[in-house]
């Protein structure tokens, strides 16, 4: 665990989290991407193609496809991928991008559950398609789920009701789903994913799968809070949209976010209609986004290995301490915020107006989360993310959004800063 404490300096390395701050002491702890070296496989792989030295147009190869066959079947259970129904691309937001054009008309809408990855909103506008929201509910209590849900336990349900109200909606031709869920941390269950498929197959919508978090699940969690009835789950666990539900759907799938090599633009999408499978490979040459380059190839290969994984579980075990320790320190230090429940992906979504009636501050701007981002970047020099990025509504001003994947002593020094920069302003 020691290698994960390691500092790294990725400033001067145009590195778009960083290299963006205004000043070289700014915790940066807002960009999906994490502060940890890449694990050693990837590294001794890289570097032996980099000593070759000749860097043209890449061939994919067999063991491509064979290592990402292997490595969900082994690590995931999802057996059955056939090589023909993978494509591949330079990421899942090209993914994205090229399924919504592919299988869309402009003026068609595009259901996603608020709040939303951010680029969700973009890809679907940039395809002339709407947006069709259907908002997550917070602690909502319903048939599907359990009630005892405890003052301090914040956790995002699913309205069915009104799911499958919008999927009805003739004009809705895809459901955007994110599993695991970025950005509040929800790990789908079995069920959940399972009805949601039922809905969208009994109405004709096409499933679009980011599963870009799914090697980040705190399987650590117990999900006593939270416990899904129709299945009984007592830990957060992945399930593969399409191993699980037979709707028409397309899964797209990226080491990048778990290795840390989202620079190497490296991505796949598994689809089993042929047809379909057509019509988005002709989105992605449409787009361009069809070459990819040796090193996301190598990288791919190293990462889905025996040596990968064991990085990989030692990372998960970090960045849940990580966890812990944040949302301790929050609830101690500043109790108005409420943390929500990390089943998996390594940010922390936090309501900063939980109990804003019983905390009166001097600086209004602290209940807002525009407002506090900005305060937060100049007085504690901490740069975090506004709930407004991933929901336009009202309630999107009420939460922001942390990165827990650093350094433990970096975190902490964060969360100190903003802590004090908080507390300073109380009456």
């Amino acid at each position: 665990m020691q290698e994960f404490d390691k500092i790294v300096n990725r400033r001067g390395t145009n590195c778009y989290k960083y290299d963006e701050m205004p000043n070289d002491d700014t915790i940066a702890l807002w960009v999906a991407d994490m502060d940890f070296e890449t694990a050693p496989c990837v590294t001794a792989a890289l570097r032996k193609r980099m000593e070759h030295g000749c860097f043209g147009y890449t061939k994919v190869p067999e063991s491509f496809y064979e290592a990402t066959i292997n490595w969900f079947a082994n690590r995931h259970g999802w057996n059955g991928i056939k090589r023909e129904w993978i494509l591949y691309t330079s990421g899942v937001v090209p993914a994205v991008s090229a399924i919504i054009k592919a299988v869309t008309q402009p003026g068609d809408k595009v259901l996603v559950q608020t709040p939303a990855y951010n680029c969700f909103y973009s890809s679907i506008r940039n395809n002339n398609c709407e947006v069709a929201e259907v908002p997550l509910q917070l602690n909502a209590s319903a048939p599907e789920y359990s009630t005892a849900i405890s003052q301090r336990d914040y956790f995002y349900t699913i309205d069915f009701d009104m799911f499958e109200k919008t999927c009805a909606d003739p004009s809705v031709k895809v459901f955007l789903l994110c599993n695991p869920h970025n950005p509040t941390g929800r790990v789908w269950s079995q069920y959940e994913l399972m009805r949601m498929g039922e809905i969208c197959k009994r109405h004709g919508v096409f499933v679009i799968a980011d599963e870009i978090h799914c090697e980040f699940v705190n399987s650590s969690l117990t999900r006593n809070a939270l416990l899904i009835e129709k299945t009984r789950e007592e830990r957060p666990h992945y399930h593969p949209f399409m191993s699980v539900s037979d709707a028409p759907c397309a899964v797209c799938l990226s080491p990048s976010k778990a290795f840390n090599i989202a620079g190497l633009q490296i991505a796949n999408i598994v689809i089993k209609d042929d047809s379909t499978r057509r019509r988005v490979d002709r989105a992605i040459n449409i787009n361009e986004v069809c070459d990819v380059n040796p090193f996301g190839v190598l990288a791919l290969e190293a990462a889905y290995t025996p040596e990968g994984e064991e990085w990989l579980l030692q990372l998960n075990s970090y960045i849940y301490s990580n966890y812990l320790f944040a949302k301790e320190y929050i609830e101690h230090n500043i109790p108005q915020w409420h943390v929500c429940s990390l089943e998996g992906t390594y940010l922390m979504w936090v309501d900063i107006e939980a109990s804003s009636d019983s905390h009166v501050t001097k600086n209004d701007k602290l209940h807002d989360a525009d407002d506090l981002c900005e305060y937060l970047l100049q007085e504690a020099n901490v740069y975090v993310n506004s709930g407004t990025m991933y929901d336009h509504s009202t309630a999107g001003r009420h939460f922001i959004r942390i990165n827990l994947a650093t350094q433990r002593s970096r975190l902490a020094e964060g969360m100190r800063r903003i802590a004090e920069s908080i507390n300073s302003t109380e009456i």
